[in-house]
């Protein structure tokens, strides 16, 4: 674990910390449903059976390859439950040859904790907690539930997606950005979260990112993709891709992955190399947005 460096340990956060660390540690393993499908299997049941402890899961099977794949959700009510849920996302595969700790257990392991506090204190919207599979191989459990939902005719208020949220790194000069004019509006040192929305979403991201600070202590910088980020494809490489595509309102939320993170897609991808407090700040943050969206 990462001695905190950056300035958002909180004494009252040390359940949620330990807690966050246990997810991680069962998850970040190889977990390619392919090359490790044994861990792929473990991780799969290990989100499952924590879910059920509020709420039958539902799985939403699809065929690649021959072989059949689960993304697992998780119906929460809400205070009002006319209202159109919200939508949570993480994915839980890996790359070959990468425990994936930031990418994307840190995703799955607020994924989880939000189960746990939406569900003893539920939101005023529905929440829908979805972990996708085959994320890694274009996005494919995510298009596969966005197609379903939209064949449906299931409305949604929002869709978030949780893509590797805890990586921190405080040194200026240790953020990148894919485009030039980012340099001039966002900061230098990689010790914020990002969110990426269609345009749509802008009031939804100042509320999560006034949250983030606020309650999480976590600094958030937020942007309005327009046109579905189609020339910034950098953008597009999660979950939330697939719901902009079907005219869903969607957000990502990430520490932005190898714009910061050297340990993308890489062996070293470990919890270790993670800030606890930085996710614990993540954590908490989201729970209170959430909740007053």
């Amino acid at each position: 674990m990462t001695t905190d460096t950056t300035g958002f340990a909180n004494p009252d956060n040390s359940s949620l910390k330990s807690r966050l660390w246990g997810h991680l540690q069962a998850i970040a393993r190889e977990r390619d449903p392919y090359l490790a499908s044994e861990g792929h299997f473990y991780v799969q049941q290990y989100i499952q059976a924590f879910l059920t402890q509020f709420g039958a899961v539902e799985t939403q099977p699809f065929t690649i390859r021959g072989q059949t794949h689960h993304n697992l959700l998780l119906k929460l009510p809400g205070q009002q439950m006319a209202r159109p849920p919200i939508l949570i996302g993480a994915h839980y595969d890996a790359i070959p040859g990468s425990p994936g700790a930031d990418d994307n257990a840190s995703g799955v392991a607020v994924l989880l904790e939000l189960g746990r506090s939406l569900f003893a204190q539920p939101a005023r919207h529905p929440v829908w907690l979805v972990a996708f599979d085959l994320e890694e191989f274009g996005l494919l459990g995510s298009r596969h539930c966005a197609e379903q939902f939209h064949a449906q005719g299931q409305r949604l208020r929002l869709m978030l997606s949780l893509e590797m949220l805890g990586y921190c790194d405080p040194q200026p000069g240790s953020q990148r950005y894919p485009a030039d004019f980012f340099y001039q509006l966002y900061p230098s040192h990689g010790n914020f979260l990002g969110l990426v929305g269609s345009p749509t979403t802008f009031l939804d991201m100042q509320r999560l990112s006034r949250s983030l600070r606020q309650v999480g202590q976590v600094p958030a910088h937020w942007f309005p993709a327009p046109n579905r980020a189609s020339a910034l494809p950098d953008l597009r490489r999660s979950d939330h891709a697939p719901f902009w595509d079907l005219g869903y309102p969607a957000v990502m939320l990430t520490d932005t992955a190898d714009q910061r993170n050297p340990h993308y897609h890489q062996a070293s991808d470990r919890p270790e190399t993670l800030d606890l407090d930085f996710l614990t700040g993540v954590c908490r943050g989201l729970v209170d947005g959430v909740q007053g969206l």
